[in-house]
């Protein structure tokens, strides 16, 4: 009777941070292989899938009218079931592309603190759908965490924020467990608003979601810098309704944003205070960890701890914690059992 290599019957083991704003694939004994945009775009009058990812994220505001662009992920979970299939469905494919399988990849999706058992059993389906042998389902705080290196086995209190696109997750995790947690919808997309709602109320110009991200990204900042940055900007006068450029400054992003980072304290504060004070010094002494793509805002560390009066520091390569955290689980998920969302999906061992 013949035998098979398991590398043929079976699909490396793959790990998926399922963002708002983009997502990230880390494959087993590879790493991180994908980060594209989540955005897929749709045909009306076709019922076709158009394009995904970083293609589909360039027709953003360009497309005529039987054409919409679509994120499938509404603050971290699905609003729209479909397009999310075609979209992990592209993504399965491309992290195997030139692998013979005979099984699909057993996956672990990272989602936001809190989700509901409808939302994370929409997540594990529509991975399913998308071809999936088994689906398991972990908070990306926790994930983020894990993807940090911090001791979240111990005995001891890790505190982390994790500012995704759609939410911002933050918990306190200590012996295999979420302590004390709170989800957010301060978040980069709350970012963008504001800089779009500035843009509109102080110099009476209209810009797209797109412009306010790579307005966030080029000059975002939470505290006053050396250098001032700035960039210019192109939109429609309301009042002429004709294009017109502006410049802005990163004073004016912090200005912005300011209201949406003091909802976040906010936030951060009500999780520390139910903490149980054993934790707290360890917080106190070890600090807490900053992860997703809203750690990359310049200045947000020293407001934090300025704020907050503990330390503060940035994860290394803050974008993919959450999906190298993931990753750690597909290689040895024993340790982390305890964390699954649903533990009709623990992992078995292959």
């Amino acid at each position: 009777m013949a035998r098979f290599s398991r590398n043929l019957l079976f699909s490396s083991d793959i790990a998926i941070d399922l963002g708002t704003t983009n997502t990230l694939v880390y494959v087993r004994g590879k790493g991180v292989v994908i980060n594209e945009p989540s955005v897929v775009a749709v045909n009306d009058k076709t019922h076709q899938v158009v394009a995904v990812g970083k293609e589909a994220r360039t027709m953003l505001g360009k497309t005529p009218a039987h054409i919409r662009t679509v994120r499938p992920l509404s603050h971290g979970v699905i609003s729209d079931f479909e397009v999310t299939e075609e979209l992990l469905t592209y993504l399965i494919n491309k992290a195997q592309s030139g692998r013979m399988r005979l099984f699909g990849p057993r996956v672990v999706i990272g989602v936001p603190m809190g989700v509901t058992n409808v939302q994370s059993r929409a997540v594990r389906d529509a991975a399913r759908n998308a071809g999936a042998r088994e689906a398991i389902i972990l908070e990306e705080a926790v994930a983020g965490a894990i993807g940090a290196k911090l001791p979240v086995s111990e005995a001891v209190g890790t505190m982390v924020l994790d500012i995704g696109g759609g939410t911002t997750g933050i918990a306190v995790i200590a012996l295999k467990g979420v302590v004390a947690s709170k989800s957010s919808h301060v978040a980069g997309d709350r970012f963008n608003d504001n800089i779009i709602e500035f843009v509109r109320s102080e110099f009476k110009l209209g810009i797209g979601e797109r412009t306010a991200e790579d307005i966030k990204i080029a000059i975002g900042a939470v505290v006053p810098l050396f250098e001032t940055l700035t960039r210019s900007v192109r939109g429609r006068d309301f009042a002429t309704g004709l294009p017109r450029e502006i410049m802005l400054t990163d004073s004016h992003i912090r200005e912005a944003i300011a209201p949406s980072l003091d909802a976040l304290m906010d936030a951060m504060k009500e999780v520390i205070e139910s903490t149980p004070p054993e934790l707290l010094s360890d917080i106190l002494e070890r600090g807490v960890t900053v992860f997703g793509g809203g750690a990359l805002l310049r200045g947000l560390p020293q407001v934090l701890e300025k704020m907050l009066g503990v330390p503060v520091r940035v994860a290394p390569e803050p974008l993919s914690a959450v999906v190298r955290g993931a990753g750690i689980v597909t290689e040895n998920p024993s340790p982390y059992e305890d964390f699954f969302v649903d533990e009709e999906d623990i992992l078995s061992e292959a």
